[in-house]
């Protein structure tokens, strides 16, 4: 099968070093990842990092945890709490973050009190973890500067609509960097819009009408500090996960630019798949697979170009499972 040649490009990943298989845990051991390492690895590049050995932490170590205040938990060690590596792992962060290369997305360890993204146990004074749970130091710091990059736990990413959520993320931001990296211009981020129309109807469709009414009037405004607003707003969208309602919507929508092309049994073929979709009984890729395939056999340019029909790489099957 054909590679589309907006993914012939590998867009490259951030990733926990354990993850890739690297020795570099507490334990001396390493998490290594099916899904990084069988699935992802064909269509990306890893960057690994570790920031417990960055900072000097040996392997095998004294486990470290969060403790005190959720919102700005100290790092300690286990055993020895008067070690505090807050301020290392901090450090470190914001050396990575200043000298982050073109990423895409960032994988990362759950539960790590280094990179953990959420639900990390956070320690108090009577040893036990509180409520609300916190954020591993150093990817407080990444999540901080780098808003609008992808970043998820590797554990959660064993969720088919997280996963799928994920990756349509980080190819939608990889996209942007191709477009920057080309020379921005107006009548480009008007075309990169239009193209993500239906994503966005599928995930945010009150952001999407918020982003349109903000490149309303192009030429008032300062290109690339509306550039930098129109990226927050476009990746903050696609963070909500689409569900079954708004997939059908969007399906719905597309086949009308069908309805002067089909016949009356494949109009109802096209509806009854809509429907058993929305019910949970087929997964997404039926009805679009259907969708597509009418699309092949009466082209419409503008839907040609809609990124929906193909957010990554056919290969990966990610509509498969939701």
């Amino acid at each position: 099968m054909s590679v589309s040649p907006q993914y012939r490009r590998k867009p490259t990943l951030g990733v926990s070093a354990c993850l890739l298989g690297a020795e570099v845990r507490y334990n001396g051991g390493h998490k290594a990842s099916r899904l990084c390492l069988e699935q992802l690895s064909e269509y990306f590049d890893f960057i690994p990092y570790c920031p417990e050995v960055a900072i000097g932490l040996g392997t095998p170590r004294e486990p470290i945890r969060l403790v005190g205040d959720p919102a700005a938990p100290r790092v300690v060690g286990t055993v020895h709490p008067d070690q505090d590596h807050t301020d290392a792992l901090a450090a470190y962060g914001e050396q990575v973050a200043a000298e982050l290369p073109a990423i895409s997305g960032y994988i990362v360890m759950q539960q790590s009190p280094s990179c953990g993204l959420e639900r990390v146990k956070v320690y108090q004074d009577n040893g036990h973890p509180s409520e609300p749970k916190g954020r591993g130091i150093f990817t407080r710091v990444l999540c901080e500067r780098h808003p609008n990059l992808p970043i998820e736990e590797e554990g959660r990413l064993n969720d088919p609509v997280l996963r799928e959520n994920f990756l349509t993320r980080v190819f939608t931001y990889s996209q942007w960097q191709t477009l920057c990296e080309s020379g921005l211009t107006r009548s480009k981020l008007i075309e990169f819009h239009a193209r993500h129309k239906y994503l966005l109807m599928a995930t945010d469709p009150l952001r999407y009408k918020r982003l349109g009414q903000m490149l309303s009037d192009l030429s008032a405004q300062d290109l690339d500090e509306l550039a930098g607003r129109y990226i927050a707003e476009l990746m903050t969208a696609l963070k909500r996960c689409a569900t079954r309602g708004t997939h059908s919507n969007v399906l719905q929508h597309l086949s009308g630019y069908l309805k002067g092309a089909l016949s009356a049994e494949e109009k109802q073929e096209m509806q009854q798949l809509i429907t058993q979709y929305r019910k949970g009984i087929i997964p997404l890729v039926v009805p679009l697979t259907l969708l597509k395939h009418h699309f092949r056999q009466h082209p419409d340019r503008y839907i040609a170009q809609q990124v929906y029909l193909q957010p990554h790489p056919e290969n990966l099957s990610l509509r498969n499972a939701i």
